[in-house]
């Protein structure tokens, strides 16, 4: 059985340009923003996100794009400039949001890629953190959404359109900008706004986390036990075993309810200051790969103008990198065996090439 390393991940989303009101006074050992750094996609925003990102204590921090962050994504922005208001002088939208590729290239730079930001695109990618651990994560920034002029979108109700979610099942993290269909997904109008094909493909892989954001008012971190056998189209109806999962947290768990006793009120309080004086909120619940998920929303910006809500700080159990060595004596006696067999064969071809030449004497 492969050794385990606790792993510390901070994970956070929808910061749309604004800095942290709360420091994050904890070291993580992975950082993951999964989407909307920006609020218009913006140069300035975008530089804005990545000083967010340098002040955050881990060496090592995954990025992906949001719907709002539309200049990474190219045929996006070749939508919005096309349709782009003639009378706006060109120089000014160029210095405000950039050529295509600009924004892409802010994450290119030297000192980004010196402070351990990595701009994801859509895949699996692997990392050996510093603490030994290997982290295999598969990103996503598409959303599903009826709407034109966002970035990394598909129209769900357009069969045509509809995004395919390749996730292995090797896959430690799922990082993706939008939810998936029954978790975390639940709306202010009272509709769930996650995509299904996105919950069946969670299901399927069942990795050990799947972290995103989007829906604001759904913030909060669930973990989640899946039936032994799955349906053929997995749905949050039918495949999550409710009796053996578990609410971690919620924003109805840490703020003040209408029917709420004084010491249910004096509880969300104490662990609302916990939580805020440490910067983040804090799980370190036990994973069981193939069995559970933990779902996080880790949307900072809340519903209310100002407000946002604290990152997440996970721990999980990652297995130990193992480094193949080839060891000297091995390599020396495959060059020997190698030298062996080339003179055997080159004494063959010298015997052959005799006994032809004598005979055709």
């Amino acid at each position: 059985m492969a050794s385990l390393v606790n792993t510390r991940i901070l994970m956070l989303s929808d910061t749309h340009g604004d800095a942290l009101k709360r420091t994050v006074t904890t070291q993580a050992d992975v950082a993951i923003h999964c989407g909307d750094l920006t609020e218009e996609s913006k140069l300035d925003e975008f530089t804005a996100a990545i000083q967010l990102l340098k002040g955050i204590d881990a060496p090592l921090k995954l990025v992906i794009a949001g719907n709002h962050d539309f200049t990474l994504d190219d045929r996006a922005f070749e939508g919005v400039l096309a349709q782009a208001d003639p009378t706006i002088d060109s120089d000014l939208l160029t210095k405000t949001y950039g050529k295509l590729g600009d924004a892409r290239r802010l994450f290119e730079a030297a000192d980004v890629r010196e402070a351990g930001i990595v701009y994801l695109t859509e895949g699996s990618h692997s990392f050996t953190l510093k603490n030994g651990a290997k982290l295999t994560v598969y990103a996503s920034p598409y959303t599903a959404s009826v709407s034109t002029g966002w970035g990394f979108t598909y129209n769900p109700r357009d069969p045509a359109q509809e995004h395919t979610w390749d996730i292995p099942e090797a896959v430690d993290i799922a990082i993706t900008h939008g939810p998936a269909k029954g978790v975390l997904d639940y709306t202010d109008s009272r509709t769930r706004a996650g995509s299904a094909s996105l919950f069946a493909a969670i299901a399927r892989a069942k990795p050990r986390v799947h972290c995103f954001g989007h829906i604001h008012e759904a913030w909060g971190a669930k973990k989640v036990t899946w039936r032994s056998e799955l349906s053929e189209e997995p749905s949050h109806f039918t495949d999550i075993d409710q009796d053996e999962s578990e609410l971690i947290a919620s924003l109805a768990t840490l703020r003040k309810g209408k029917f709420d006793s004084e010491d249910d009120i004096a509880r969300k309080a104490s662990k609302r200051y916990e939580y805020e004086a440490q910067g983040s909120c804090g799980t370190s619940t036990e994973i069981r790969k193939g069995e559970q998920t933990l779902f996080v929303n880790a949307a900072i910006e809340g519903s209310e103008e100002g407000d946002q809500h604290l990152p997440w700080l996970v721990e999980i159990e990652l297995p130990k990198e193992i480094k193949k060595v080839e060891s000297k004596k091995r390599r020396r006696s495959s060059g020997s065996e190698a030298g062996e067999k080339t003179s055997k064969y080159q004494r063959i071809m010298t015997d052959t090439a005799k006994n032809n030449g004598s005979s055709g004497k």
